[in-house]
């Protein structure tokens, strides 16, 4: 008995020996994934690869983009995960910081949807932004990605990981391996001028290229045996392709990485070059013929790594994938990083409950809301023991000087200055000047004070000219100017308003005001002239200064303003005038105004617009400059101006109206759209009342257009068609609306 005893200890002593000597004896395998931003998408082919040919990889190095792939696969995603993830990923959206508009309050989205460039202005001093985009979606998306990791050291993550970042102060080399993934490879990305550079532990990083590119000595510090590369890096090109200062510039720092890559090269054992020639570092539209180079690359390097494998000597083991967390519970919510604003100001705008179930895209919306506001440089978080701990950086800009251009056929060109400064009295208040120049001067201003859920105070004040020929017909119908022989005239219009008004947010994207309001509208003319003695030979159509309170109600979900593909849109206005400071006597009257719409896209890149409107006045009071005019289309709409395709501009007027309009848009191209519209329309005195509203419309107008979104703003071309004049006309808008 004690002999058998003895001879079986002995075979489990051979066994676990032989074990650990096979342990020893198999080559650890490392992959360093260079930088190269969307060219790096090839990673993810080649790492399919990897996986099939049975190659385990031990430790992974990487910079930029294969920091980005590379840390995701660490913390446990497989190859085919990696290719859906970025296959769905819009990266025009996460680039350009274009935080969804459903994050913005109602003032946040006529900034952004105003201004094409922004720039700091603190001490009248201009300045360029560290980068165009601030980086919130990607972190965002890498925060949720990684959402699984519950520890602080890279090496514990299911395949060890450290990626390289730049120190922007001091230019030194930086090796992330610990703290927060999200974090750490969204430093190591952080592309220089296109994104702004992040601060980890009191270290300003950026991108990791700008000194390695391909870590492999600090990968081989790792003890590895084999190194598996995968290369995306520029090569250097022929002066035929060297076209721009960007051009140059990246040729300059291609010397660098080329000259650094012929000894790291031959450090390499298994070097994957996919062919990345045909794209550039945001070819991300291109990015399933890049993620295929990559695979291709890998399979003409799949006899190498199956002799790797082999020696590994280790059984396939097919990476399980790794489910992507949707929500999280919150118990509470901690704040750091605030010095100026309040943490009831946060939470105000995070718009996250604790002890409950949150889910991701509430949490995302939350800190977009943040983020939106532009008071802060970059909001970041992580989970801890189920307590959301956000950091934020505030932001030490306070004035921004911002531009925009315009054109339309009414107000011709415009040139937009706006000079805009935060917390310029209180903590939560913004102060805003628009002067326009060009074909028309005008200005706009306005302060406000952001109070969120609560009674937000604000003042405008508006002055807005603009001349157009108007047959003179029309004219007559609308003042008591008197019979000239004479077609058309040059219509002369001043508007000057100035509001005081208070808000509130009776939910979300749902607004409720109260004002109080003063207009002066005057509207002259030089082409008649009915008073001999008047030296100016400038006729008077209409002059009134109008006092009024007014309310107004505004329900928006639209997910754009110019190109939307789903929401619902509603507003509705109300004005009691009761005094003209230019006429005695005036009895009251009021204008009531509403409009609702519906967006949807029932099938792939064709969406379908419906809207409908409706204004008119009660009261026996005649102003003619606040009667509802029809017709044109592109300029920033005041007073009761209405566009309405068929017609030309001030065309068609009454005291009333109701519209309605349908629109198919297909998106034919990314940013490119076929608008097809037609609209209708009744217009007179009285259409309530004398049942016009209900009846056949008399007016109607068909348009076909063409619209793309730019960085300049919206570009909108139309050609419309009225059966009722058999006239055509051609509309144009270049750019915000302003």
């Amino acid at each position: 008995m004690k002999l058998k005893l003895c001879i079986t200890l002995f075979f489990i002593s051979l066994s676990l020996w032989s074990q650990n000597q096979t342990d020893t004896i198999r080559p650890k395998v490392g992959l360093v994934l260079s930088g190269g931003g969307a060219k790096g998408l090839a990673h993810i082919g080649a790492l399919k690869m990897i996986e099939e040919s049975g190659v385990k990889i031990d430790y992974i190095a990487g910079t930029s983009m294969g920091a980005i792939i590379g840390g995701l696969y660490a913390s446990g995603y497989n190859a085919k995960q990696l290719d859906s993830i970025f296959n769905k990923t819009n990266f025009t959206k996460l680039i350009r910081d274009d935080l969804p508009r459903e994050a913005k309050t109602f003032y946040e989205r006529e900034e952004s949807e105003k201004y094409a460039f922004s720039f700091p202005f603190d001490n009248f001093n201009l300045t360029i932004p560290t980068g165009i985009s601030k980086g919130q979606n990607i972190y965002n998306l890498l925060a949720q990605l990684t959402q699984h990791v519950k520890t602080n050291d890279f090496s514990q993550l299911k395949t060890p990981f450290f990626c390289i970042a730049t120190n922007i102060e001091t230019g030194q080399e930086v090796v992330l391996d610990q703290g927060n993934l999200a974090q750490a490879i969204s430093a190591s990305g952080a592309i220089p001028t296109l994104f702004r550079p992040v601060e980890i532990n009191g270290q300003l990083l950026t991108d990791g290229g700008v000194v390695n590119n391909y870590p492999i000595e600090k990968l081989k510090l790792k003890k590895m045996d084999y190194i598996i590369g995968v290369d995306v890096q520029d090569s250097l090109f022929p002066r035929e392709k060297l076209k721009s200062g960007l051009d140059i510039m990246t040729q300059v720092n291609n010397f660098r990485t080329i000259k650094a890559m012929k000894t790291k090269r031959q450090k390499t054992d298994v070097y994957i070059r996919p062919d990345i020639r045909n794209f550039t570092v945001l070819s991300f539209d291109e990015g399933e013929t890049i993620i295929n180079n990559g695979l291709i690359a890998a399979i003409e390097k799949y006899p190498e790594l199956e002799k790797l494998a082999e020696l590994q000597n280790l059984p396939k083991v097919k990476k399980k994938p790794i489910k992507i967390i949707d929500s999280v519970y919150i118990d509470g919510i901690e704040i750091s990083g605030n010095k100026t604003f309040p943490r009831n100001y946060i939470r105000g705008k995070l718009k996250i409950e604790t002890n409950q179930k949150i889910a991701y895209d509430d949490l995302n919306n939350g800190l977009n809301n943040l983020s939106a506001t532009g008071n802060f440089n970059r909001v970041t978080y992580y989970i801890n023991r189920q307590n959301l701990v956000v950091e934020v950086e505030e932001s030490q800009n306070k004035t921004f000087l911002k531009l925009a251009a315009h054109y339309d056929n009414l107000y011709k060109s415009g040139l937009l200055v706006n000079l805009t400064r935060k917390s310029l009295i209180q903590t939560n208040d913004v102060m805003s000047l628009d002067l326009i120049l060009g074909d028309n001067i005008r200005y706009n201003f306005e302060y406000f004070i952001d109070k969120g859920k609560y009674w937000s105070i604000g003042i405008k004040s508006r002055f807005n000219q603009f001349e157009d020929n108007v047959d003179f017909d029309f004219v007559q119908q609308n003042s008591d100017v008197g019979d000239f022989n004479v077609n058309q005239i040059r219509l002369d219009v001043n508007d000057f308003t100035n509001q005081f008004f208070i808000e509130t947010y009776l939910f979300k994207d749902f607004k409720f005001g109260l004002g109080l309001e003063q207009k002066d509208i005057n509207a002259t003319t030089e082409t008649i002239d009915n008073d001999l003695t008047n030296t100016d030979r400038e006729t008077v159509i209409q002059d009134s200064n109008l006092l009024s309170t007014y309310g107004y109600l505004n329900f928006d979900s639209l997910d754009n303003k110019f190109f939307p593909t789903r929401g619902v849109y509603f507003s509705g206005n109300f004005h009691l005038y009761f005094n003209d400071l230019n006429n005695s006597g005036i009895s009251e009257f009021s204008i009531a105004k509403g409009r609702v719409g519906y967006v949807t896209t029932p099938w792939k890149k064709i969406t379908t617009r419906f809207s409908s409107e409706l204004g008119f006045r009660i009261g026996q009071e005649e102003v003619s400059s606040l009667n509802f005019f029809l017709g044109g289309y592109g300029n920033k709409t005041i007073n009761n101006f209405r566009p309405f395709y068929g017609y030309d501009l001030f065309s068609i007027s009454a005291d009333s109206y109701i519209k309605g309009m349908i629109e198919v848009d297909y998106n034919f191209y990314t940013q490119n759209h076929l608008i097809l519209s037609a609209n209708y329309a009744n217009v007179e005195d009285d259409i309530l009342s004398n049942g016009e509203w209900f009846s056949s419309p008399e007016f109607s107008g068909y348009a076909i257009g063409y619209g793309c979104k730019t960085i300049f703003g919206p570009i909108d071309v139309k050609y419309s068609y009225s059966p009722e004049t058999g006239e055509g006309h051609w509309h144009f808008s270049l750019g915000y609306w302003f």
